[in-house]
């Protein structure tokens, strides 16, 4: 019987090929982002035709892909060139827990495996709910303070609130974390940190290592909880700033054990 469902995909970004080789179906994939490193496979046997806000295109079309996935407003241009090139594209533009679930659910069915996808899903939405029930039984939750990037300062995107209140924590930026837009979390006055008195800092500077005697050493942030007591963390990005399956197992667990071993420290 004959597949009628996409057989040459490129995937601009992470995710779509993280969850495509979850489900098996990574025979799909022609093409990926040069920033994939999940799973670490995948760099050695796919060609890296994009980058986040570029891409190669005429790369791209040689592969004759018949889907490419991509991500965001931020990819609106490389998607542009492709349509009018007459690939089918589509844009993703996900910004929650919820919404990632929908995403690997969606995803799965465009490709004809919705029950593979479905059972995936589930298995991410067990290990939440297992997450959850474990922080609930921590004796305090800690302010937490998750810094995107550092010049300028600019503080965590929904999904990433969401899974650090899922992980134990309370997001001390709650209404920024709204703002789908990078350029609209960023923190005009970063005595606001200083106010908002974090327990827990966590970094996750894409592209970049976070440097936390860096942060510690900002003018007025030893008055800082975190600081003063040496909570600062970095959260890989690849684990944290992917909407996607990453964020929800490695992601949460890595924001988990420390908010799990401050809160131990309290008691």
């Amino acid at each position: 019987m004959a597949d009628h469902f996409p057989q040459r995909i490129v995937c601009l970004t992470e995710e779509p090929t993280e969850v495509l080789y979850a489900l098996g179906e990574e025979h799909r994939i022609v093409g990926i982002s040069g920033f994939t490193v999940r799973p670490a496979r995948a760099r050695k046997e796919k060609p890296k035709v994009s980058a986040f806000t570029s891409a190669k295109i005429d790369d791209i079309l040689k592969l004759e892909p018949d889907l490419v996935i991509g991500f965001s407003d931020i990819q609106a241009d490389i998607a542009r060139e492709l349509i009018k090139a007459g690939v089918e594209v589509w844009i993703s533009n996900h910004r929650s827990v919820d919404g990632i679930l929908a995403y690997i659910r969606r995803l799965g069915a465009m490709v004809g495996v919705a029950e593979k996808a479905e059972a995936y899903a589930r298995k991410a939405e067990q290990h939440i709910e297992a997450i959850h029930a474990a922080a609930a039984e921590l004796p305090q939750r800690p302010k937490v303070y998750f810094e995107e990037w550092d010049e300028p300062l600019i503080t965590g995107i929904r999904w990433v609130a969401e899974l650090v209140r899922i992980a134990g924590g309370d997001d001390v930026f709650p209404h920024q974390a709204g703002e789908s837009l990078a350029k609209h979390r960023i923190l005009e006055d970063t005595g606001e940190v200083v106010r908002q008195a974090p327990d827990i800092i966590f970094g996750s500077w894409c592209g970049k290592r976070f440097r936390p005697e860096r942060v510690a050493a900002r003018p007025g942030w030893e008055a800082i909880p975190a600081v003063r007591n040496g909570d600062l963390y970095e959260i890989k990005s690849p684990l944290i700033l992917q909407p996607g399956p990453a964020a929800l197992f490695d992601g949460l667990d890595a924001i988990h054990g420390h908010i799990a071993a401050w809160a131990a420290r309290q008691a």
